[in-house]
């Protein structure tokens, strides 16, 4: 199996080919699961192409994770609501069933609710939330509200008339532990951990520190979701961990933009890539489109359309927890159609919505920290501005409250406390996977396979921690 054959699964439906595989993903997305297990089976059985089994077996793999993600049935939704509303009423539970804010999907004939949707449901809908017994105890970052980090980084941009300001040298370690007996004693695990490359301005000096094992294979600067590769015998009955541990410098960035200086840019060849439409996740759908007219209507000046598409998936789209994206087959179109979505899903939609504009926009991705103990996965993206150039943007943390000054920080700005992975999603990883990834957009978790096959989410573990170190130090 390669590394492409999500893609290659899309190219196969979008053209309606006659191999069994459009027949089979419309069978998966309409629930309709052992039907599609019984096409696979038959559609492998008289296969022979190597392309069209690598894109049935990953409908296969799809109904599994999707199976993963959707574990609830409907009293043990109405079990964890009642944790937060006690005195829960039945014709609430059936309001926001019937809206839809109880994401859900019918399988087989049984309706099964995605593992987040109690939780989520308190963050999208304030009514909801109102009926809580205490506060939600969501653990966000406290960037995501004003916070005097802000302030300093536009008072340092501003008193040096530069963007990049602030510079901090951080030591990070990233490790991936893998379930004992997962794999069987003595077969070799490949593990892919993510690892930065350097953006000028962003975060530089990139110094590699060690491994374990020992021995780290770091994937070329050039490589847009860069890794280093470790490999390492499984033992039985042990836990098998995969650790790197680099120093960098990050630096915070503010662009004081002043809308009446932005122009639309010139599509030159460079930037022709993001403004364009990218299957399956970019693509200017007649939703997307009408959307789209409602929100920009005669706005010309790029920085005010950027302005406006920003505000209203801020507002719009609240963040929630996400299923994953492997088992999604349009992201930018699913946050569109459930009105909401995590920092990945708001942050695509973003970008097809600035493409659809003519506006480029482009990915970046990584994991977010802050003062404390706090880390946790986040995507966030990129506007190119003329004559700016390419501006940060992180339509997740949205505009800030309680300072006008301040309150566009995130449109033009960026904090100095996150370390970029990956600038592209989708992208193949070096050295290339043998088996279908865990997840096929992002890369922040990691990934791991062995001969026998790809060891999902469900078969290890994850952990990252950070420290500011005194000064920086010179790339060695």
């Amino acid at each position: 199996m390669w590394l492409g054959v999500v893609a290659l699964a899309v190219a196969m439906i979008a053209g309606a080919t006659d191999n069994g595989v459009a027949r089979v993903a419309s069978l998966v997305d309409g629930g309709r699961f052992a039907e599609a297990e019984a096409a696979i089976t038959q559609a492998l059985a008289s296969s022979t192409d190597e392309g069209t089994r690598d894109a049935l077996q990953f409908e296969r793999e799809r109904m599994r994770r999707i199976r993963l993600d959707f574990t609830l049935t409907e009293d043990q939704v109405r079990a964890k609501l009642r944790e937060s509303v006690p005195d829960l009423r039945e014709e609430e539970f059936v309001a926001w069933d019937r809206a839809n804010l109880l994401e859900h999907l019918t399988i087989d004939g049984e309706k099964r609710y995605f593992s987040r949707a109690a939780s989520n449901l308190f963050r999208i809908d304030p009514a909801a939330a109102a009926r809580r017994r205490t506060p939600a105890p969501f653990r966000d970052s406290p960037l995501q509200q004003l916070h005097p980090h802000h302030r300093a980084v536009r008072d340092a941009a501003l008193a040096s008339s530069a963007s990049s300001v602030l510079p901090q040298h951080i030591r990070i370690t990233q490790s991936l532990t893998v379930e004992p007996d997962a794999v069987p004693a003595g077969e070799v695990i490949r593990a892919w951990i993510p690892y930065p490359r350097a953006t000028t301005g962003q975060q530089e000096a990139i110094h590699f520190i060690g491994s374990t094992p020992s021995g780290a294979r770091i994937a070329p600067e050039s490589t847009l979701q860069r890794t280093a590769y470790l490999e390492q015998k499984a033992e039985a009955g042990k836990p098998v961990k995969f650790e790197v541990s680099y120093d960098l410098v990050i630096s915070a960035r503010y662009h004081a933009i002043d809308p009446a200086k932005v122009m639309p840019a010139t599509i030159t060849p460079a930037l022709a890539p993001f403004v364009a439409e990218r299957t399956p996740h970019v693509v200017f759908t007649d939703d997307m489109r009408r959307f789209s007219r409602e929100v920009v209507g005669d706005e010309k000046n790029p920085y005010r359309i950027a302005q406006k598409l920003f505000a209203a998936v801020d507002e719009h789209f609240p963040w929630a927890g996400a299923r994953e994206y492997s088992t999604l087959r349009n992201i930018s179109d699913y946050t569109l159609h459930a009105r909401h979505g995590d920092c990945g899903e708001q942050t695509l939609l973003l970008i097809t919505l600035l493409r659809l504009n003519g506006i480029p926009a482009r990915w970046q991705s990584g994991m977010m920290f802050s003062p404390g103990d706090y880390w946790n996965l986040h995507d966030w993206g990129q506007v190119y501005l003329a004559p700016y150039g390419w501006v940060p943007m992180d339509v997740t943390f949205g505009r800030l409250a309680g300072d006008p000054a301040l309150e566009w920080f995130y449109l033009g700005g960026l904090d100095g406390y996150r370390v970029a992975f990956n600038d592209d999603w989708g992208t193949p990883l070096w050295p290339a996977k043998q088996h279908f990834r865990s997840e096929t957009v992002d890369s922040q978790r990691g990934e791991v396979e062995w001969r026998g096959g790809n060891l999902y989410f469900d078969q290890w573990d994850y952990d990252f921690a950070w420290q500011v170190l005194p000064e920086p130090k010179a790339t060695r």
